[in-house]
């Protein structure tokens, strides 16, 4: 009989990670890293766990689109008070909030539920090259 193994919190070990997202495709890096949020490259990777790593996103403003979704993409968001929806391009999107492109992307890619909010705050964007997370001793990752 064989029996199913469930890995415990010391068997875990969280990695850091960096990602440049420059001259990067958004869904394409969205996908990957929202593999390595759910640890789904992992040996011990059971869905209903948090076993994933902790991602680092450097270089958000210079991540790329393909054919006309620069100028064609819509993001909607709402103040929830009448009237109060707000529709952006992609271009006016990056050139406001670059970052919030990435996390909206990879967000979209995570379970709807409580583990997919935990695994969101692993997730750390930023616009330029630097990060205040050099403690961590972040990997570098080539996408």
């Amino acid at each position: 009989m064989k029996d199913t193994f469930i890995p415990s919190k010391l068997d875990l070990k969280k990695q850091w990670y960096v990602i440049d997202a420059k001259d990067k495709c958004l869904g394409r890096l969205a996908t990957e890293v929202s593999n390595l949020l759910r640890g789904k490259k992992k040996i011990i990777f059971t869905p209903a766990q948090d076993i994933g790593d902790c991602i680092i996103i450097i270089n958000a403003d210079k991540v790329n689109v393909s054919g006309k979704k620069r100028t064609q993409k819509l993001y909607f968001r709402h103040s929830g008070r009448p009237g109060g929806k707000t529709i952006e391009t992609f271009e006016e999107l990056q050139n406001r909030i670059p970052e919030r492109i990435v996390e909206k992307a990879i967000k979209g890619m995570l379970p709807k539920n409580r583990l997919g909010r935990k695994f969101f705050t692993k997730l750390k964007v930023y616009n330029g090259e630097k990060h205040p997370h050099m403690s961590q001793k972040p990997q570098i990752i080539e996408l």
